[in-house]
């Protein structure tokens, strides 16, 4: 079991050096026209594919780092370049974890390959979780799945809302209720494989920030998978809901769900996302404050400055020890006993939504206008307390954990 430590080995430096490169050569200099276009960035994702840094081997060796490291590093320099652009990077990830999480050895070697393509042909994959009526309040699903024994396949119709990548996708992770009657207990996870009849994109969202990233609705009419497109295979689920159905007599212990499985491995990395979107903020707002005078001098010389200025790092370096004492805990087998994994995310996303907004207040009405890109980042940094279970949610997954009480 590797030891918790804040020292990079020369290998994860190299790595961290290379995508900060990466992020400063080819992300920044295409973020505020990604940005403005609201488009999905193929050049950037072909060129980062062309690099290694969209592909499969590459989250792998991230993921499998010993120390746990490896993914938050990589997150927080890729998110450090343009929130919006990274997320179109990195996006597909969320899918790959849905099957990481859920499925079994075959459909991840068979699957998770088909979501990045490769440098000639990039795809994305998509995560398919919230819906119009059920975003934090999971258990409200209303996307169906229905086994049909005599083809040996699953039968899905729903909205699904919120999508990264969805309806671009190649491949769809799409989470769907079998059980209605368990809740959020009774869903399960499912493979809709490139070009399956009756998946289409509905409404596209046109969104506050993270604008380069694609947002979208997808619907689900009369989808047929096969039966092995259900991850983890049917005997699997059925002693799953079996032994939710006998918990549920009994009041018992709770039982995971698909989606917060997915959501619980990546809540980490979502903070160190924010991290780096915070920690690009706070560089610009420093930079600013040395170079801009007012009254004669430097605005840094202020107290009122540079007393924010030290907090804003303060906080950063706090956001990241959380989210890496998480990620290292994810990594080495020890359990979240005291929600560590949303403690990190919640103190990341509300550390970067502060940060970016004290960068704009900073750099005055400059912050204000899209000639400087703290406004960018402020928008951007919106979303952290939002997605992926919101500041709310993780207040309450904590108190629960801290307290054993099912607080509502």
């Amino acid at each position: 079991m590797a030891e918790f430590t804040m020292d990079l080995n020369d290998e994860q430096k190299e790595v961290r050096d290379w995508l900060h490169g990466f992020a400063a050569d080819v992300i920044r200099p295409a973020a505020a026209e990604w940005d403005e276009r609201e488009e999905t960035p193929w050049p950037v994702i072909q060129e980062a594919a062309k690099l290694g840094i969209y592909s499969l081997d590459f989250y792998a060796q991230q993921f499998f780092d010993p120390s746990g490291l490896g993914i938050p590093m990589a997150m927080e320099e890729l998110f450090w370049g343009d929130a919006g652009i990274a997320l179109s990077i990195v996006g597909t990830g969320l899918a790959a974890v849905g099957v990481l999480a859920n499925g079994t050895e075959e459909q991840i070697g068979t699957w998770i390959p088909q979501m990045y393509g490769d440098a000639a042909d990039v795809k994305v994959a998509a995560f398919c979780s919230s819906e119009p009526d059920a975003g934090s309040d999971v258990a409200a699903m209303r996307t169906r799945a229905v086994y049909d024994e005599a083809k040996d396949e699953w039968v899905l119709n729903g909205t699904k809302t919120w999508a990264t990548n969805g309806g671009i996708a190649n491949v769809h992770v799409v989470v769907a209720a079998v059980d209605p009657e368990l809740g959020s207990k009774g869903h399960a996870s499912f493979i809709v494989p490139p070009n399956t009849p009756g998946l289409s994109q509905g409404q596209k969202f046109k969104k506050h920030g993270i604008r380069a990233s694609h947002t979208a609705e997808v619907v689900l009419e009369g989808v047929r998978v096969p039966g092995s497109c259900l991850l983890g295979g049917k005997d699997k689920l059925d002693e799953r809901l079996a032994r939710a159905r006998e918990k549920a007599k009994s009041g018992g212990e709770r039982v995971k769900n698909a989606a917060m499985a997915t959501f619980e491995a990546s809540r980490p990395a979502v903070g160190a996302m924010a991290v780096g979107t915070a920690r690009a903020a706070y560089e610009e707002a420093l930079e600013y404050a040395k170079t801009r005078e007012q009254f004669g001098r430097p605005i840094i010389d202020n107290q009122g400055v540079a007393f924010q200025l030290a907090d804003m790092r303060t906080s950063i370096d706090a956001a990241r020890l959380l989210v890496w004492r998480a990620s290292w805990m994810a990594t080495t087998g020890k359990k979240f006993e005291n929600a560590e994994g949303s403690m990190s995310k919640l103190f990341a996303s509300e550390t970067a939504k502060k940060v970016t907004a004290q960068a704009v207040q900073i750099l005055g009405g400059n912050g204000f206008t899209r000639e400087y890109p703290v406004e960018r980042m402020h928008r951007d940094a919106a979303i952290y307390t939002i997605f992926e279970g919101t500041s709310e949610i993780q207040r309450l997954v904590i108190a629960r954990t801290l307290s054993g009480m099912p607080i509502r």
